[in-house]
């Protein structure tokens, strides 16, 4: 590990070296999206060449599956999978009951179908992805591009009733074009500073015509792993209670991040 990484990037890594000690040979795993999650596909990468580590990986995203298989990471389809033993993510932010705000790398659909296909999900993170209440991120919700601006009204009418700081929704763009999913769809930015209901947000958005999958994870998180710049690492099982703290040293072979430009 290059000693002048910043120390966002060397908590985002004691959280993916952590997380990759839960998986166990023959087990089926998802592999989440973004940056957070890159670092754990190169984590386990180097699990399955150093150990001979033999697991099968489901990807939330094509970017995901393409990184899986250079790492020589065996990847297949969820469909093939049928159901998976574990998925590790990452999360733009985390509450107290380990609920999430998920989407801002744009594959909230196919992350939430495979951690909902799991036994259980791990989130990893930096400390400063934990907040209070969630909604301080714009939360995405995925929309079908045929009538956007149609689910985009109906959506603002809808939050007039709903106990949320802001209410200002933006088309996320590529340039100049919209940003388009792996589904073929299109994400609108939810800018509501505060959400007051988090449970509540997400079975209204679920019910607006056009609106395929909101990015609120409720009750699927188990774990939350929490990765700091010096190389300590906080454990938290949502289930049982139970609050781990350990510290990670880094290697100086730990250098599989180096030309990550995520």
């Amino acid at each position: 590990m290059p000693a002048d990484l910043p120390p966002i990037d060397k908590a985002k890594f004691v959280a993916a070296k952590r997380a990759v000690a839960f998986i166990e040979g023959g087990m089926r795993v998802g592999l989440g999206t973004g940056s957070t999650a890159a670092w754990m596909v190169r984590c386990l990468g180097e699990r399955v060449r150093n150990e001979g580590l033999k697991i099968t990986g489901v990807p939330t995203s094509s970017r995901t599956a393409a990184l899986a298989r250079e790492e020589g990471i065996e990847v297949v389809t969820l469909d093939q999978a049928r159901w998976l033993d574990l998925t590790i993510d990452g999360t733009d932010e985390f509450d107290a009951d380990l609920n999430l705000i998920k989407g801002g790398g744009g594959a909230l659909l196919q992350e939430k179908i495979v951690a909902t296909a799991s036994d259980q999900m791990i989130v990893i993170a930096d400390a400063a992805k934990e907040v209070a209440h969630l909604g301080a991120f714009p939360l995405p919700i995925e929309v079908i591009g045929f009538g956007w601006q149609t689910s985009k009204a109906l959506v603002e009418e809808m939050l007039v009733s709903l106990d949320v700081l802001g209410r200002e929704i933006t088309l996320r763009m590529n340039g100049d074009r919209p940003y388009i999913t792996d589904e073929g769809n299109h994400i609108l930015d939810l800018h509501l500073g505060r959400i007051g209901n988090a449970r509540q947000l997400a079975l209204a958005l679920n019910q607006v015509p056009g609106v395929v999958e909101n990015g609120l994870f409720i009750d699927i998180c188990d774990r939350v792993i929490i990765g700091h710049g010096d190389g300590q690492v906080e454990t938290r099982d949502i289930n049982t209670g139970a609050v781990e703290r350990e510290r990670i040293e880094f290697a100086e072979t730990d250098n599989l991040f180096t030309d990550l430009g995520e």
